[in-house]
C-alpha cells in the first residue's frame, strides 16, 4: 500500500470506530442494554484500534536515536 491508500484506510477506520463509539454510547443510554451486545461492539472497537495504530506506525518512520 502507498502513503494515500494507507492515509484513506486510516480515515475510514477511524469513522468506524467513531461510529462504533457512538452505537456504544446509544446502547448504554437505553434502559437495559444488551450487555453481550456492548461487549461485542467493544471487542470490535478494540480491534478498530489496534489496527488504527498498526497504520500509524507505518506512517511514522522509526528515528534511530
Amino acid at each position: 500500500m502507498d502513503e494515500t491508500e494507507l492515509l484513506r484506510r486510516l480515515e475510514l477506520l477511524r469513522i468506524d470506530h467513531r461510529d462504533l463509539d457512538a452505537a456504544v454510547e446509544a446502547l448504554m443510554a437505553s434502559g437495559t442494554p444488551d450487555q453481550l451486545q456492548v461487549a461485542r461492539l467493544k471487542k470490535r472497537k478494540l480491534r478498530l484500534r489496534d489496527e488504527i495504530a498498526m497504520l500509524e506506525d507505518q506512517l511514522i518512520p522509526d528515528i534511530i536515536a
